[in-house]
């Protein structure tokens, strides 16, 4: 089961990455819960505010997932953890984040709850 669920979720984590590389918002609209939450270093978001960031276009050049990990929370329910590693449009430098991002079975289509990004660029010190 996690890794199946693995393979699903990290499909639907490239979909999103997928719009934000083409700018596509509707493709972004579509993978989010309308109750959507977004986690991030400056505070809150919401769908809304997920789907407008692409208003001026892509805000990722290119990316790649890695060390991804899936967490089966209940019936249709997963929780997917992984790296990210992206660069910006007209970047050359490679930013990274620590992504938490809760998946939830509507039907055929899976959607996304809740995602936080964690910036990873420091070294890590447990506390």
């Amino acid at each position: 089961m996690p890794d199946a669920l693995l393979k699903t979720l990290l499909a639907q984590e490239h979909r999103v990455w997928a719009a934000l590389t083409s700018g596509d918002a509707a493709a972004d609209q579509a993978l989010l819960s309308p109750s959507f939450v977004g986690l991030y270093p400056d505070g809150y978001a919401g769908r809304a505010e997920h789907v407008a960031q692409l208003a001026g276009g892509p805000t990722v050049a290119r990316y790649r997932l890695e060390e991804a990990r899936a967490l089966p929370l209940a019936e249709g329910l997963g929780l997917l953890c992984y790296r990210a590693e992206y660069t910006r449009p007209g970047g050359a430098a490679w930013e990274r984040m620590w992504v938490s991002s809760l998946w939830r079975r509507e039907g055929a289509a899976w959607v996304n709850l809740f995602s936080q990004d964690t910036p990873c660029d420091a070294p890590f010190r447990p506390v």
